[in-house]
């Protein structure tokens, strides 16, 4: 999708806590109102707190897009925040590896000269629905951009965990854990654990086990319209569903939990002359010795 979007008020997001983006927020709202933007920030971000300021959950309401400072992981909590396709979402690297945050600090203000310009398009990334039933009658749904993990906790043995495709029987996975993967998130948990790289463009669902104590069992990519059901066999505590590692919630023996293509995506800003193939060979320092 071409960038013929005219964007007259831009929120900008950030890590909280962090001095240094708290800096560089208050240098890009000066930046931006100079163009004749109207720019809000998040409440943590300001100099000076104000009440009038939104969080991170009523941002996205009140703008026509959201600058995010920080990495991966703040990108993640703002993309949650958004939850659907109509505020673009641009990420600006102040953290660590930075897949999604993919725009270097010192490209930040020339590559937005050329976003205002127009000069940009958008890239419609896909979510997880996450469903957890739990026996006890509680259910849960959450959205992931990246993945869902179920894993044990510290002191808990290997974990079964019976793995359906629309209703049809898998296999039981021995293993410390199952990642969930959408393609955009396989560069990261899941690649760790032996997953494969999918490019964002292709929907799918990936399924990874961590530390399979069966050898056989791979990793599996599934088609996007495809539901997991993934059933805990286990009888052992602290076995925890995580969203984006960064919200948790606890399972039991028996409790399902539903995964499949969200009806909803997350829209990404992608400045002229990014290249999903050039961040990838330069993040995993491909060619190097």
């Amino acid at each position: 999708m071409g960038g013929n979007v005219t964007f007259h008020t831009i929120g900008i997001a950030g890590k909280p806590h962090k001095e240094d983006v708290r800096k560089t927020a208050s240098e890009l709202k000066k930046w931006l109102e100079a163009r004749a933007i109207k720019v809000i920030q998040e409440d943590h971000l300001a100099i000076m707190p104000s009440q009038s300021l939104p969080s991170r959950t009523t941002l996205p309401g009140q703008v026509d897009m959201v600058i995010v400072l920080g990495g991966d992981g703040t990108l993640l909590s703002v993309a949650r925040a958004v939850g659907n396709d109509k505020v673009p979402i641009l990420g600006i690297n102040m953290g660590g590896l930075g897949f999604l945050t993919e725009v270097t600090l010192p490209e930040m203000f020339p590559l937005l000269k050329e976003i205002l310009d127009g000069n940009y398009s958008i890239r419609k990334r896909m979510l997880l629905t996450t469903t957890v039933n739990r026996r006890d009658g509680v259910r849960k749904t959450f959205q992931a951009l990246n993945d869902v993990v179920i894993n044990k906790g510290a002191l808990a043995r290997i974990i079964n965990i019976k793995a359906a495709i629309n209703g049809e029987y898998l296999t039981t996975y021995r293993a410390d854990g199952l990642i969930i993967s959408t393609p955009v998130g396989s560069t990261g948990y899941s690649l760790s654990a032996g997953g494969p790289i999918v490019c964002p463009g292709i929907n799918g669902i990936i399924i990874t086990p961590i530390c399979s104590h069966t050898l056989t069992n791979r990793p599996i990519l599934i088609r996007e319209n495809d539901t997991a059901t993934l059933t805990l066999l286990s009888k052992e505590d602290e076995v925890i569903v995580t969203v984006d590692g960064q919200v948790g919630h606890p399972i039991g023996y028996e409790d399902t939990v539903d995964i499949s293509k969200s009806k909803n995506a997350i829209a990404m800003i992608v400045p002229p002359g990014k290249s999903y193939y050039e961040i990838l060979r330069t993040k995993l320092k491909w060619g190097e010795r």
